[in-house]
């Protein structure tokens, strides 16, 4: 199977891809380009970038096509043993799961713009593509020079599909070694540091730090699934923050650039970069069943992306903090932030974290209708910290969810054999002594308050919730949130359920334009203090009307901070189990 890549007026972002098809019998052949990208799931139709398709025979004659699906085309072979598959693919989105074509790269995420043959995925894959006269090529697969191209080689499809590749005469490369663990015997890991756009990223630094979270992964899992590990970074000089995960690579996509190396994009970079890293185990390895193997053509349900990307989001700051990457600050607000967005989100209260993990493919990657639903990513997260805690409690430090994942690993990532709900159950009963039945049923197919058991846990190692008023008056007393669009109204984003907001008729979506009959002037929250404790009146701007809504405050509080902190009496015993989970000093 063999594609070859050619790039005329970049500026029109459209790449010319064929497709040469050999070793034909049937007198038709299908075509399948992927609806969805693992990693993202959810269904993204990449077949709606696709132009002037066409298909020839090996003498260069037209055969007839027609499609059978939105993204499945059926050729009329007409006895050719080899076809030809030209078409053109609109690349002019720039994120960390995208194909993007300009005068300055070729980037390409092979799983959005290659077809494939359905049934022929397990043979070997080429890749043959231009490469500028000083340009060179990011890609975890293997590749050679052969003139004025690069040629990309995979052993199938699913390989070829997830390793994303740039090429460019502008990419900076830095490269180094991590050795394997004590306890290991496996080969260390080559890192590579692949940087395009502009950025002046300090490598010494970062190898640093890279370093630290890459040791302390490798001392959860002991060995690495590969010997190579590629890290695509996507600078760009706008504000952009999203990674995706791939078998011995990721792409992460940052900006603004000017900030990369400074305090909060910096910590973010390292941030996102972990938590990529142990999706190279957790995701790429240890899989959930539905996904074993990936059907790229249609939705692929699973309920276990709390393990996926929860567990991946909790770990992927711990062990930051672990090794000793990041302070404790930033360990801390780290899990402000899931704190805040699990008691922001009224939607706990109607769907579990397992149903919404189904319904990823519904609206798991934009807010949806209000208060329905909840993240895997966040309060997959959470519940990964209550079991680690749990587990260290129930077991006196012995273990804890390290080696959950650790048995994981070797079960399950080791050998390809996808992971069940039961499988996940079973693994953590079997490290703990405990039964964990009523968690699941109460905490991932549940809907069970998270509160009190979070409490308990945090409490175990030393930490406390401290809750305080928000610092915007409209959403400590009314309980609505609102934000200033960029065409300058200032629109309410959430309710709360049954708060004064509620009850007094404002919704999602509503503008507000007066407060006492003062125009608004991005000063919401300088009026209503100035306003403070007296009954305010808001004229709202809906749809199809415009009126006028009364708020008094009262003693009802809504959208509190949390924050979690050392508690001033801790114990020595809870100090003790602190470290022993950070891995850091009280």
């Amino acid at each position: 199977m063999r594609y070859i890549i050619s790039c005329e007026n970049p500026h029109r972002h459209f790449i010319q891809i064929e497709y040469i098809v050999s070793d034909i019998s049937g007198t038709t052949l299908e075509l399948q380009l992927p609806a969805w990208r693992p990693g993202r799931y959810t269904l993204q139709n990449f077949a709606k970038n696709i132009r002037a398709f066409a298909v020839y025979d090996e003498k260069g004659n037209a055969l007839s096509f027609e499609k059978t699906t939105k993204d499945c085309w059926q050729v009329k072979t007409e006895g050719a043993k080899q076809i030809h598959v030209k078409y053109e693919y609109y690349a002019n989105v720039l994120d960390a799961g995208s194909t993007y074509l300009d005068e300055k790269q070729l980037y390409v995420n092979p799983v959005n713009c290659l077809l494939y043959v359905p049934g022929r995925e397990g043979e070997k894959y080429e890749v043959e593509a231009p490469l500028p006269p000083e340009g060179g090529c990011a890609t975890g697969l293997p590749n050679r020079v052969d003139g004025k191209t690069v040629v990309i080689e995979a052993t199938d499809y699913h390989q070829l599909a997830d390793s994303p590749f740039i090429i460019s005469d502008t990419l900076k490369h830095h490269s180094f070694s991590v050795p394997s663990a004590p306890i290991s015997e496996g080969e260390g890991l080559g890192v590579r540091l692949w940087f395009q756009g502009e950025c002046k990223p300090d490598f010494e630094r970062i190898e640093n730090h890279f370093r630290q979270f890459i040791a302390a992964q490798l001392n959860v899992f002991v060995s690495f699934p590969f010997t190579e590990y590629h890290f695509l970074f996507q600078i760009t000089p706008y504000q952009l923050y999203h990674g995706v995960e791939h078998q011995n690579s990721t792409v992460i996509a940052l900006g603004p650039s000017y900030d990369l190396m400074k305090e909060q994009l910096y910590w973010e970079f390292l941030g996102i970069s972990s938590h990529e890293l142990f999706h190279a185990w957790n995701v790429k390895a240890i899989r959930p069943a539905e996904m074993q193997p990936y059907n790229y053509s249609k939705e692929n349900y699973s309920k276990l992306g709390y393990v996926a990307e929860g567990v991946t989001t909790y770990y992927g700051d711990l062990l930051l903090y672990r090794s000793g990457a990041v302070r404790e600050y930033e360990f801390n607000r780290n899990l402000h932030l899931l704190l805040q967005k699990y008691f922001h989100n009224y939607g706990r209260f109607n769907l579990s974290v397992g149903a919404s993990s189904f319904d990823t493919w519904l609206d798991g990657y934009e807010k949806g209708i209000p208060h329905r639903k909840v993240s895997i990513y966040n309060e997959g997260a959470l519940c990964a910290l209550m079991l680690d805690l749990l587990i260290r409690k129930q077991t006196g430090n012995d273990f804890s969810m390290d080696d959950v994942m650790r048995k994981l690993y070797e079960e399950y990532g080791k050998t390809g054999i996808g992971l069940t709900e039961e499988d996940y159950l079973k693994a953590i009963e079997t490290v703990s002594g405990k039964s964990f039945r009523i968690f699941f049923d109460k905490y991932f197919n549940g809907t069970e308050n998270y509160n009190e058991l979070l409490r308990e846990c945090l409490e175990t190692v030393g930490l406390e919730i401290k809750d305080s008023r928000s610092k915007f008056y409209y959403e400590n007393r009314f309980g609505f949130k609102a934000e200033n669009k960029r065409s300058g109204a200032l629109v309410i984003t959430e309710v709360a359920p049954n708060s004064i907001a509620d009850r007094a008729g404002l919704a999602e979506g509503d503008e507000l334009v007066t407060v006492n009959g003062i125009k608004l002037q991005n000063n919401l929250k300088e009026w209503l203090k100035y306003f403070e404790e007296e009954t305010v009146t808001l004229t709202v701007l809906h749809p199809s009307e415009t009126k006028e809504v009364k708020l008094t405050p009262t003693a009802e509080r809504y959208y509190r901070t949390y924050w979690p902190q050392k508690m001033r009496n801790a114990s020595e015993e809870q100090k003790e189990n602190y470290k022993k989970w950070t891995g850091r000093e009280w």
